[in-house]
């Protein structure tokens, strides 16, 4: 590319340039800042501890420089925090502005309100000859002096103006408009390649190519130039706006020899915008003087992307809007930490900060961060900022183009600030306090007094020569004491907008901290705008005061370098950034992101192995075993009277009696436990210390007497062969005592009671946990004849049709079917579903191959599966910039209730990032984004896969039945579904979209594994009654 002429200065209309690339330096620090004089001071705040007065470091905000020198004694320069031992303001004891003695009559006393005696008199007052003379500049500086507990009080006003704008519901009568601007993420560094920024200012078009190196942002090479604007532009037709833009555009790509490659381009335009995503924004309304007409309402991007298209620049495309706050903020984010607050005070206001994306409800982001553009220059224009007006605030508002309006803006604008001394010189000048006998017509010309003077008058060391030069250019021919007063009037007037915006940056931290439930906040605020760049005591003030108004939080301000330029790039490439981010994992989680096809195919397979498993000839080969349980009904709530339940499923185990009763259920219980001796040795051992358990509690009980029907549920793999009657398998969970695997474990629990002459004993039903979950809900809902489990593992049972039960005899009735799933796809059907990481998983497991769909959907495997995608994400440098991760090599070491955690709705980054660093993993907020991403794409699928599953059932029963819509409750059980936040949801509304003639029901189970085994036992035993 054409290197085009450099120049240091800066740019003019049609040349070329190159942007400064070392930040620029920092105005050194006024007099004053760092010590308080003693001397000066009311006499009741002498002596009194340094911590109740203004220091220029509070500890709590610094400005990214050394401390200032202590200043001489009653320097000008010198200033005290309102509400603690005197005024915010400058004020003058006894010595002009340039430090010789006065005349105790020409003393100006500019003490706060809070510190005045019930009199009205100031301390100054009560040891100085206050004279006429001097009385209204007094009342003027003090009428401009703003209390911290005002102070306090503004922020307070603040926070509620900003959470009014943030909320949906009362976003429309918002001042402060508290906008989404899309952007989600500060720079990392990482961001590199060429970029096109075009700026619109107030008269002219700036364009910049940018070229970042991937290096930290730290030495970003910028070409610019700039194009004057024709001035009827601004108030003609929006499409000649645009076409001029797009030219420029043009004409800057041809003078610089472009590539033709894709060019992302960064659109700045401050103007007050209503953004729906980074790259499309309606104009809200047009301010600044422009007024062009056909685009108030329409998207401001795709107008500049058709003018660039007619100019046929087809490889331009318009990647992100934002206005210079936003800019400023991201590039003071380009130092190595991360800048998440901006402000901006020069001709206009604003600010913007990152915020908690769940709270910015006129977003559609639920989690992470979005940067909100607070347009607070509006803040006020309700009426809250009518106790701090003062008769000069009125006049300026009521001379603007916009009575009424960004009032805030009108406190603290240099748009407005002359404005504002102009009226209080005129108000003195009234009372014959200033320029006396002197012609003074040309302060009733407006904007004769600029802001940029007032800043010059204010300067510590050429402030009295130049405040005599500018007020003798307008024929006032003042005195030294008049440019001593006038002075002081500019000077009050800047450090109260200074005042002004550290109350509403302290509201902006607050909100941060608060939002982040955090004690303390430590943050970098980047700052631009005239006053700020132009007078280093508004820096110190705006610091100063935020500390004190914001305790809890320590903010650091940067000075930014080119906000709308450099940052528009800097927003432009991190976008970019994102957008190939997401790309990459996208491509990573699509195998786990099922279609509806695909779900439709789950579904349709289940159903074909559901056959298989009920055929008698096609069971063996079945992956879905399908069951009899020889559970024949469920409960219809005639069921009355006591009954035990055991429930043996692991190292406790529980014995219950439970009542049956017209009014309800009963129950009472205990745990023992099972000595690990006991659980490996003898089956004689191990059931004698069950009888012997199930004594005890009858004996706790007074029931030793009865004989009470018994339901034992016994959660081992076991072949039922009648509803009293289940041969053991094999043992599992640490079990091994010896003569049991191959026989009744029914009949070896009724030899125990004969050993030890327990005659009350009367096992009726053996049944697993899904059984006793659908029993359990039957109670309380007749229409509950499918059970569900979906925690730890997974599994399903259901009524099914006794004709269609190929593996018992009998054509009449129903019988529960326990389908044992969670082996669905172990013959190889389910093979294209599963994904590289589900086979890393299994291939670790002590049943490789095995329990396939349950390896899909259950608890035990689901944090594992999250495991090996973030690996993989690593590896890609696609997640903790790439770092080596030894905790994240751990097997089991993400357990699936992190995924529950960092699923919750409205949980906040924060507090998956603490998830993260528990495990030794430090995560940014974009990682924690990305972790909950990979959470959420696995917990989704495998909800979605329990609903394929459940939705064969459904359909099924609803077929057997002949019916056109089916209405059937599930009992439902497990730590996945009960715990997850959103499992449950997602499961439901896939059911529906599968399963749309059948109307399910879900109910939660309430201890299925006890009160369901003697459900059953109590079903058993009404069907026996004669």
């Amino acid at each position: 590319m054409a290197s085009p002429e450099r120049r240091g200065s800066q740019p003019q209309s049609g040349r070329y340039g190159r942007a400064a690339r070392a930040s620029r330096e920092q105005s050194p620090a006024a007099p004053g800042s760092d010590s308080l004089p003693r001397r000066g001071l009311a006499p009741e705040e002498r002596g009194r501890p340094a911590l109740n007065r203004w220091r220029g470091d509070t500890g709590r905000a610094r400005q990214g420089q050394p401390p200032s020198p202590p200043a001489p004694e009653d320097s000008p320069g010198t200033i005290a925090i309102v509400g603690h031992s005197c005024p915010l303001y400058p004020r003058l004891l006894g010595r002009d502005c340039s430090g010789r003695t006065l005349q105790s009559a020409d003393v100006v006393d500019t003490v706060a309100p809070w510190s005045r005696d019930a009199e009205g008199r100031s301390p100054v007052s009560r040891h100085q000859n206050n004279g006429p003379t001097c009385a209204p500049v007094q009342r003027a500086l003090l009428a401009l002096t703003i209390p911290l507990e005002t102070l306090q009080a503004v922020k307070g006003r603040m926070l509620q103006a900003m959470r009014k704008g943030l909320s949906r519901q009362t976003h429309a009568q918002a001042n402060v408009r508290m906008l989404p601007t899309y952007i989600c993420s500060t720079p990392d560094g990482t961001e590199k390649g060429d970029i096109l920024v075009v700026e619109l200012c107030q008269s002219h078009v700036r364009t910049l190519w940018v070229t970042l190196l991937g290096d930290g942002n730290q030495s970003p090479q910028v070409t610019y130039k700039i194009f004057d604007m024709p001035g009827d532009i601004i108030q003609g037709k929006g499409e000649a706006l645009f076409d001029f833009i797009a030219q420029c555009v043009r004409q800057f790509l041809a003078g610089i020899s472009s590539p033709q490659h894709r060019l992302p381009l960064g659109f700045v335009f401050p103007f007050s915008c209503r953004q729906t995503q980074l790259d499309k924004a309606e104009l809200i309304s047009w301010s600044k003087g422009f007024s062009c007409s056909d685009v108030e309402g329409k998207d401001v991007v795709q107008l500049l992307q058709s003018a660039i298209k007619k100019q046929e620049l087809h490889h331009v495309d318009v990647v992100a809007l934002m206005n210079d706050t936003v800019g400023t903020m991201m590039t003071c984010s380009m130092r190595g930490e991360p800048c998440e607050v901006a402000l901006i005070v020069g001709t206009g206001t604003n600010s913007c900060f990152m915020a908690e994306a769940q709270l910015v409800e006129m977003a559609e982001e639920i989690s992470g961060q979005m940067c909100v553009n607070t347009e607070w220059g509006c803040f006020g224009d309700d009426g809250t900022l009518s106790d701090i007006l003062t008769p000069y605030d009125q006049h300026v508002d009521q001379e603007s183009s916009n009575p009424g309006e960004k009032r805030f803006e009108k406190l603290v604008g240099s748009l407005y600030l002359g404005e504002i001394v102009r009226h209080v010189l005129t108000a003195l000048v009234a009372e014959k306090v200033l320029f006396t006998g002197r012609s003074v017509a040309i302060l009733r010309t407006k904007d004769v007094l600029k802001t940029q003077q007032v800043l010059e008058i204010i300067d510590n060391e050429e402030g009295m020569a130049k405040a005599r030069r500018v007020l003798e250019a307008l024929g006032l021919q003042p005195s030294e004491q008049d440019c001593c007063r006038v002075q002081q009037i500019c000077r009050a007037v800047v450090s109260r907008a200074a005042a002004l915006c550290a109350a509403g940056l302290a509201a902006i931290l607050s909100h941060m901290c608060q939002s982040r439930e955090l004690e303390r906040l430590a943050v970098n605020v980047g700052v631009d705008g005239e006053l700020y760049r132009g007078y280093t005591r508004f820096g110190e003030i705006l610091q100063s005061v935020t500390g004190l108004l914001a305790p809890e939080c320590m903010a650091t301000l940067l000075p930014s370098v080119d906000g709308t330029g450099q940052g528009a790039a800097v927003v432009t490439a991190v976008a970019l950034r994102l957008a190939a981010q997401r790309r990459e994992v996208d491509q990573l989680l699509a195998p786990l992101r099922l279609s509806r096809a695909d779900l439709e195919r789950v579904q349709a397979l289940m159903r074909r192995e559901m056959e298989l498993g009920l055929g008698l000839e096609s069971h063996a080969n079945a992956s879905v075993r399908m069951l009899p349980t020889y559970v024949r009904g469920t409960p219809d709530g005639t069921e009355r009277g006591e009954f035990l339940a055991l429930d043996l499923g692991g190292t406790n185990f529980r014995v219950l009696v439970v009542r049956v009763a017209q009014d309800g259920i009963l129950m009472a219980s205990e745990i023992y436990v099972i000595p690990t001796a006991v659980m490996q040795g003898t089956g004689e051992a191990l059931f004698n210390h069950i009888i012997e358990c199930i004594m005890d509690f009858q004996l706790k009980q007074d029931l030793m007497e009865q004989v009470l029907p018994l339901g034992f549920t016994f959660s081992f793999p076991c072949q039922q062969l009648g509803l009293d009657k289940a041969v053991l398998l094999s043992w599992t969970k640490g079990f091994s005592a010896s003569g049991c695997v191959g026989q009744d474990v029914v009949q070896l629990l009724r030899e125990a009671a004969q050993r030890k002459q327990h005659l009350g004993l009367k096992v009726v039903a053996v049944v697993n946990d899904t059984v006793g979950t659908m029993m359990s809900c039957g109670y309380d809902d007749p229409k509950c004849e499918i059970g569900l489990i979906v925690g730890t593992g997974t599994n399903a049972c259901y009524m099914e049709e006794m004709r269609n039960v190929g593996t018992v005899e009998g054509e009449q009735g129903r019988m529960c079917i326990n389908m044992e799933w969670g082996a669905f796809g172990d013959n190889g059907c389910l093979d294209d579903f599963f994904t590289d990481f589900d086979r890393l998983v299994d291939e670790k497991t002590i049943n490789a191959g095995k329990q396939r769909f349950e390896k899909l959907i259950s608890g035990m495997y689901l944090g594992e599966i999250v495991r090996h995608i973030l690996l993989a994400l690593v590896e890609k440098q696609l997640l903790f910039r790439g770092k080596p991760c030894p905790k994240l090599q751990t097997r089991d070491i993400f357990q699936t209730k992190f995924l529950s955690t960092i699923e919750i709705d409205g949980l906040a980054l924060r507090q998956v990032r603490a998830i993260l660093q528990d495990l030794e993993l430090q995560a940014s907020f974009e990682d924690s984004l990305l972790v909950q991403k990979v959470c959420q794409t696995v917990s989704l699928r495998a909800a979605q896969l329990c609903a394929a599953g459940l939705a064969a059932v459904v359909e099924k029963m609803r077929e057997n039945r002949g019916l056109a819509q089916l209405a059937v409750t599930v009992g439902v059980d497990g730590t996945l579904y009960k715990m997850h936040p959103r499992f449950s949801q997602h499961l439901q509304q896939m059911l529906r979209d599968l399963a749309p003639n059948c109307t399910v029901t879900f109910l939660q189970s309430e201890d299925g594994s006890g009160k369901g085994a003697a459900l059953v036992a109590a079903v058993a035993c009404r069907g026996a009654e004669p």
